[in-house]
Parts: C-alpha cells; structure tokens; sequence
C-alpha cells in the first residue's frame, strides 16, 4: 500500500522525472520516446509535450535529437540533490524568521509565495509568519521575495517543542518507514520493474523534499532520515543500471519495434492523461 495516492504519471512528469535522473540532466529525443512507451504514452504526445517543455523553457535541444533540462526544472534538480544529501549546518540555536509585510495579494500570487516558502523548508507559525532553524541555506530564497522581511532570532520557549509543533515528524517517520520497506519489496531486477519503480522512485523523492532538514537536536532519537537516503542511494543505483541496461538494448535493436519490453500499468493500464 502506498503512503499516500502518487499524482497521476503525465507524458510531462515522465519525460521530466527521466531527465531529472540523469548526471547531467541530458538524453536523446529517441529514449525519452521509448521510455514514453513504457508508460502507455505513444510517440506523438511523447513528442508533443517535448516540445510544449521547449515553449515553456523547461528543456532545451542543440538540434542533435538530444534534450537537456533547463530552466525552474534545474533549480528542481538542485533542490532534489539537497534533499537526496540531507545536508545540514552546525546549528547555534537561532531561527530564520520570514514576516510577510503586505497584504491584498492576488490568490495565485500568494499560492506561488507560498510553494516558495515551502520549497525552502519554512514552516508557517500563523498567517504571513514563517520559520525555521538556521540550520540549511534557504533555496530558494526567501530574501527575493517581495512584500518579506527576514530576522534571525531565538524563541523563548523550547525549540525542540516548536519544532513539534510546526512539523508533522511522527507523520513523516512512519512515511520513511514504508518508503523502505517497498523499496526491499521491489528490488530492481529487469525491465518488469521499471514502470512501478519509476513511481516509487519519484515518491520517495517527494517525501525527502519535505523532510524538514532539521538540527538533530530537534529531532526524535530513532530518526529514519538517514536509513531511508541511505537504503534509497541503493536501490537508485541498482534501477538506474537496469535502465541503462534496457536503453542500450533498445538501441542496438533488440527489442521489438513497439518499444521494446512493454511493461503494464498498475490498475487498467491505461496511459495516464497527457501533461
């Protein structure tokens, strides 16, 4: 059972997350196709949503048949390499403060500040007040934002105790704890476990993007955090070879001419709606 329902697969959440995977974040045109495949998704919305990705700025192409990430997509990229690391700072006891200074805003203007604050692993303390231990570098930054003030400064009371109360910890440990126990379920193997670990793949990625990177001394004793980067850096090496073992064999024409090793949805099997 999954920790929480796993947004629907897109032909853009696809071709995304596959370039995301890659060191540089680079693949040619005809394995994106092909990956597509796997997933129910044909050639021309595969095709389709590279290029709206184009119009959009988040990929760009040299002309060779090749695609590279560009755009809000690298600054993804960036902040999924944090959250894959977990890296911290020694931490003095102080807190990032962020006040909201204006009100009136547009709905989508505060919808988009808000994804940001989240994104830099902020938590709301009540409307328009937002912190967390300056423990991390903040990306992405809050000091751009416009209509915000930040401070730095210490609470009065216990931090271990607001920490508590800001962030769902017991909520996020027990989502680690599945996380590693389907990442023991679904070792990969061959090309039958690309598709279902390809969604396991980007589940645990979302659930380290909200791991609030937190002092240890704020955290419970048994922690999952480390375990769960540690178990998923395993079981990502072993996937990302079993995928280059099936793109190359998709290359040099072994497979058949439908794409090679068709592996079928979960549930109906139906390509889920295009992105």
């Amino acid at each position: 059972m999954w920790p929480s329902d796993p947004p629907p697969l897109t032909a853009r959440s696809v071709l995304a997350s596959a370039l995301l995977g890659e060191d540089p974040p680079e693949l040619p045109v005809s394995h994106l196709v092909q990956l597509a495949r796997l997933f129910g998704i044909n050639d021309n919305r595969a095709r389709d949503a590279l290029s709206r990705m184009a119009v959009a700025g988040e990929v760009v192409t040299d002309g060779s048949g090749r695609y590279r990430l560009a755009g809000h997509l690298v600054d993804r990229m960036e902040r999924q390499a944090v959250s894959r690391r977990g890296d911290t700072a020694d931490w003095d006891g102080r807190w990032n403060i962020a006040v909201i200074t204006a009100t009136g805003r547009a709905a989508e203007v505060r919808q988009a500040r808000r994804r940001r604050l989240v994104a830099a692993r902020l938590a709301e303390r009540r409307e328009g007040l937002w912190l967390r231990p300056a423990n991390i570098e903040l990306l992405p930054d809050p000091a751009e934002e416009p209509d915000l003030d930040l401070f730095v400064g210490t609470p009065d009371g216990s931090s271990r105790a607001l920490a508590a109360e800001l962030w769902d910890l017991d909520g996020w440990a027990r989502t680690a704890a599945q996380l590693r126990g389907r990442l023991a379920d679904l070792p990969p193997a061959g090309p039958e476990q690309l598709v279902p670990g390809f969604v396991l793949s980007a589940a645990v990625i979302r659930h380290l993007q909200v791991d609030p990177l937190l002092p240890h001394e704020l955290l419970p004793d048994d922690w999952p955090g480390s375990e769960l980067r540690s178990a998923y850096d395993r079981w990502d090496r072993r996937y990302r070879e079993v995928l280059r073992q099936w793109g190359r064999r998709t290359r040099e024409g072994t497979t058949s001419n439908s794409g090679g090793p068709r592996v079928d949805l979960p549930g109906d099997g139906r390509a889920p709606g295009d992105g």
